[in-house]
């Protein structure tokens, strides 16, 4: 009989806990006993899983007893709180915030990328930035075959990255202008209905913020390139859920769309939607609520040599957080490594 774990959700009330519950539930991870975590405003909550209906547990410092995996999404300063009970009651964490991202000695893992850097992990393993992660997937290909020698990224990215409170303060804005109310902006900067913000996270004094940042440092770490030149503009755009990026490359060697198309039709997590002619190209309207990574719009780059464009949509909530957290759990039962 295959070995079960104890696993714990650590936010599981949160837009990303949600997901991860009913991905374990979607991909029959070998669960034993399940323990869902939150805050005092949330413990007590009713959650269904496997037709079960689970009860929401205040998270405390004794939680991880007898856990196995715990699988994180409550934010940076949360995780750290309480990452030395879990590593004390010899649980792995998975961690879907950006506490742990940068340590040297935290793998940061794209299973389709670098499943073999969970191996040393030393009870961490931390999940990249949901931005990060909808661009890496389809560019792995490309490095392997021609190596990449410079990215320009431009994110489209949906409300969803700012969680369900994101989500919440468009579905609002919208409601509020079609009964002619004033609109509010209170998790974003500006109203985001009807505009875009070219702003996500804090900025840093050189004027690139701190998720723009995450692109180029968590990009370099996942291909072990840290001499990679990589370039970001991080955008919020007026999009419920699924991030869209636009992804200029320069390789070493010469790749033409059709050699690309090719070999992205065989990658893992990947859907190629690249017709043109009959204006088939990724969305986030059709990339809500799926598993891949969505590319289209691929072209040479003509003002380079080796140049090309590639337009990906990706769903945030899933492989930009929940899924690819589910997807390392699965890589640690199927090696062993918890």
């Amino acid at each position: 009989m295959a070995k079960e774990y104890n696993v714990a959700i650590m936010g599981a009330t949160g837009a990303v806990g949600e997901v991860m519950l009913s991905i374990l539930e979607e991909r029959k991870f070998p669960v034993k006993n399940l323990k869902l975590l939150a805050s005092e405003r949330s413990a007590g909550k009713k959650m269904k899983y496997n037709g079960r209906e689970l009860t929401v547990e205040l998270l405390t410092p004794d939680s991880f007893k007898g856990v196995d995996i715990v699988l994180a999404s409550a934010g940076a300063s949360i995780s750290k709180q309480y990452v030395k009970n879990i590593i004390d009651a010899r649980a792995l964490i998975i961690d879907n915030s950006s506490a742990f991202r940068m340590d040297d000695d935290v793998p940061l893992v794209v299973p389709e990328i670098n499943p073999e850097d969970c191996r040393r992990n030393k009870g961490i393993i931390a999940n990249p930035n949901c931005t990060t992660i909808i661009a890496l997937v389809p560019l792995k290909p490309i490095h392997d075959a021609a190596r990449i020698k410079r990215l320009i990224v431009s994110s489209y990215q949906a409300a969803s990255g700012a969680g369900a409170k994101g989500m919440a303060e468009l579905e609002q804005q919208a409601r509020d202008w079609a009964a002619g109310k004033p609109i509010k902006a209170e998790k974003f900067a500006y109203q985001l209905l009807f505009n875009v913000i070219p702003h996500i996270d804090v900025f840093y004094e050189d004027g690139y913020t701190k998720e723009e940042m995450k692109v180029v440092n968590e990009t370099r770490k996942i291909f072990h390139e840290p001499g990679m030149r990589i370039t970001a503009t991080t955008v919020r755009v007026p999009v419920l859920r699924a991030h869209s990026e636009s992804i200029n490359i320069e390789t070493e060697k010469k790749l033409t769309a059709n050699e690309v198309r090719e070999l992205l039709a065989g990658a893992p997590g990947v859907t190629v939607e690249d017709d043109f002619h009959n204006k088939k190209y990724p969305m986030p309207l059709f990339a809500s609520g799926k598993d891949n990574c969505f590319v289209g719009r691929i072209r040479e780059d003509f003002s380079i040599d080796n140049g090309l464009n590639i337009w990906v949509a990706g769903d945030q909530i899933r492989k930009g957080a929940a899924l690819n957290a589910v997807q390392i759990a699965e890589i640690v039962a199927k090696e062993g490594l918890k």
